[in-house]
């Protein structure tokens, strides 16, 4: 299974930005999550059209099964 970390923000103009974590470690806390998520924000480092990071709107783990098919091809 792959598991990404997805961590969700409230951006200047109301919106929400997604940052993308691949295979985030299996112990990580609530804590953890929220004091990466504040250090991102007070940095100031993320911006765009939607603006800068202004508040945390959450954070999740999913988990996804991936199955690869045989097609024969080349």
């Amino acid at each position: 299974m792959a598991k990404v970390l997805e961590l969700l923000f409230e951006t200047e103009t109301g919106k929400t930005a997604t940052i993308a974590i691949d295979a985030p470690k299996p112990n990580v806390t609530s804590t953890d999550i929220h004091q990466v998520m504040q250090t991102i924000i007070t940095s100031n480092v993320f911006g765009g059209q939607a603006g800068a990071f202004v508040g945390i709107k959450g954070a999740r783990i999913i988990d996804r099964q991936v199955s690869h098919f045989e097609l024969g091809m080349n």
